[in-house]
């Protein structure tokens, strides 16, 4: 993977870090008695999870790939409409992370939450296959037939069921698999890095079957088919996850986050006339030569000088306090909640980037539905398979950051990493400019084949291959390995220990908002261009619309983000962790 252990898990030689036989982070093995490092984690648990994780996106993206599609040819929607429905679910289904990661956080655990809810997700895809195949349940395949109350229903049914069970799994699978790296232990914390390359890859390997393989099965051989072989590959990942489950070292939740980070404002609320001592250490702290914070499973936090407004709730006024944590918390507890603070900004600034990554499955494949799908006399490649192109590009860039990218970039700038984690995802966010004009350009290429051909109100191919579209979603590839996988990894790192699946849930969210955001501007930009009676950007025919102009509105929100993100990355501070054998700055050197 990357050098630092065997195929065993143990080291690989190298380096004189001294090795404590058990982990420095509160895990646990399967009997609850603390991890032992020769036996759990490691690389030696990691193929059970990304095992579990390919499978899993296979039989998300087998279903969602060519989702907009069902609902235009079986559900009889118009274009905008089957758009925003799969807008709003995919939404969804990045919005329900926050109730699975607050699960995992507080009561259940990340091992005991993925399996509760992966029984969700299996029910929905299996009503989602009985929605396609029973004939009472099935829409009717005539055209302009459109599908009874029940019919609908059952389809939502199934379509938010995935959604509530991917809550779980979401937030929980990346935290999880990162929980099998000591991030007290310098090999092991090398190793973590990569194996946040490696989880993306094995995400984009099952999103690789999914739109070649069940597409083309969806398109040519039916719904039934393409719906219910993602049933049988989430079945497939419930026993790749089950399996490694002696192996796995598991973090203790640690309680309420919420609560916590209220009573932080309820306490700093309280003492807003009390003065902050100008020295921190007179701010109250739980006192442990270990290094553990209060906070179950939580190593303390050192106190920064960000948000100080806060720093009340640890003010001492009343020793008799200290029994009552709604009157008097802890540093490590005023910490936890000014780096969610500090998260937001970073969070907000991978909205607009989730926008342009939702194209691929919405306005992309309503592009490449006008295109020649044509590959040799027979065989015609769907819109939605062009994704493929999208995930090769990740399967390609993301081992190749690892190998070629960071050692060349680390012999310029000498930090570990190469990059660091903001500025790695800084430069996703200028590549994904790039996507959206290449989309633009191609938009106005295709409609003047249209005109030139006269077939603006042709419902046939127009004499211009599909594979013209190829650049984009290329390039969106290369924009997600330096944007998403920094953003996996940075939220990780900057949560507290106790939330970090909460940290990953927040990233997840900026993908809702981006989905809801890429519906927001269907909705205005269609209410604005057909107010005086025009057919709009986004009609039923595109060849009379302008999807390009859509596509130059989403450039620009995007140049716009990157410079505003070059002020949040300047001002963004890291968090410090403190360890049983030091002081361990969980952060890089420079922004």
């Amino acid at each position: 993977m990357d050098g630092t252990t065997d195929v065993s898990g143990k080291p690989a030689g190298g380096g004189g870090e001294e090795r404590t036989p058990t982990t420095m982070d509160g895990t646990m093995d399967v009997s609850g008695k603390p991890a032992v490092r020769s036996k759990t984690g490691g690389w030696r648990a990691c193929p059970f999870i990304l095992g579990n994780e390919c499978c899993e996106r296979l039989a998300y993206y087998g279903m969602s790939s060519n989702l907009v599609n069902y609902m235009i040819d079986r559900l009889h929607q118009g274009n905008a409409a089957a758009a925003t429905n799969v807008n709003n679910w995919s939404g969804t289904c990045y919005v329900m992370p926050l109730l699975g990661a607050f699960l995992a956080d507080a009561y259940l655990g990340r091992f005991r939450t993925i399996a509760a809810f992966m029984a969700l997700y299996i029910a929905g895809l299996a009503l989602l296959t009985l929605s396609a195949t029973v004939p009472a349940l099935r829409p009717p395949d005539c055209a302009g037939c459109p599908p009874s109350a029940g019919q609908n229903a059952a389809f939502f049914t199934a379509l938010y069921l995935i959604a509530v069970g991917t809550g779980g799994i979401k937030p929980c699978v990346s935290s999880f698999g990162a929980d099998q790296f000591d991030d007290a232990d310098p090999r092991e914390m090398r190793s973590k890095s990569s194996f946040f390359n490696w989880f993306y890859m094995s995400i984009n390997v099952g999103a690789l079957v999914a739109s070649s393989v069940l597409v083309w099965v969806q398109m040519n051989v039916g719904w039934g088919w393409g719906f219910g072989i993602p049933a049988a590959a989430m079945a497939v990942a419930v026993a790749s996850f089950l399996m490694g489950s002696r192996l796995y070292r598991y973090q203790r939740p640690g309680g309420s986050p919420l609560t916590r980070m209220l009573q932080v404002l309820v306490a700093a609320c309280r003492k807003s006339h009390v003065p902050l001592p100008a020295d921190a250490s007179l701010l109250h702290e739980v006192a442990s030569p270990d290094g553990k914070a209060a906070i179950e499973g939580s190593r303390r936090l050192e106190h920064t000088e960000q948000l100080r407004c806060l720093d009340r709730a640890a003010v001492v006024v009343d020793p008799g306090e200290s029994d009552d944590p709604w009157r008097l918390c802890t540093v490590t507890q005023v910490e936890e909640l000014k780096s969610m603070v500090r998260l937001l900004p970073v969070w907000a600034s991978g909205i607009v980037m989730s926008a342009v990554y939702s194209q691929m499955s919405t306005m992309f494949v309503l592009q490449g539905n006008t295109l020649d799908p044509r590959m040799g006399a027979t065989f015609k490649i769907p819109a939605a398979s062009l994704s493929i192109f999208d995930t090769i590009a990740v399967i390609v860039w993301a081992p190749a950051y690892d190998r070629l990218i960071v050692p060349a970039a680390r012999r310029v700038t000498g930090h570990p990493r190469g990059f660091t984690q903001l500025q790695r995802m800084g430069i996703g966010l200028v590549i994904s400019i790039f996507s959206m004009v290449a989309a633009g350009v191609l938009e106005v290429a295709r409609l003047r084949v249209a005109a030139g051909h006269g077939m603006l109100d042709s419902k046939d191919y127009l004499p211009m291959s599909i594979f013209w579209q190829v650049p984009q979603y290329l390039i969106v590839g290369a924009a997600e390995v330096f944007t998403f996988v920094g953003q996996i990894e940075f939220f990780y790192d900057q949560s507290p220990d106790a939330m970090r699946s909460m940290g990953s849930a927040l990233s997840l969210t900026s993908n809702a908002l981006g989905n809801y955001l890429s519906t927001l501007l269907v909705v205005i930009v269609t209410a604005v261009s057909t107010r005086n009676g025009g057919i709009g950007w986004i009609p039923d025919n595109l060849n009379r619309g302008h999807l390009d102009y859509f596509y130059w509105v989403l450039a620009v929100l995007s140049a716009l983000n990157f410079i505003v993100y070059l002020w949040i990355a300047k001002w963004y501070k890291y968090k410090q962790a403190t360890t049983p054998a030091s002081s361990v700055a969980i952060h890089d050197d420079t922004n």
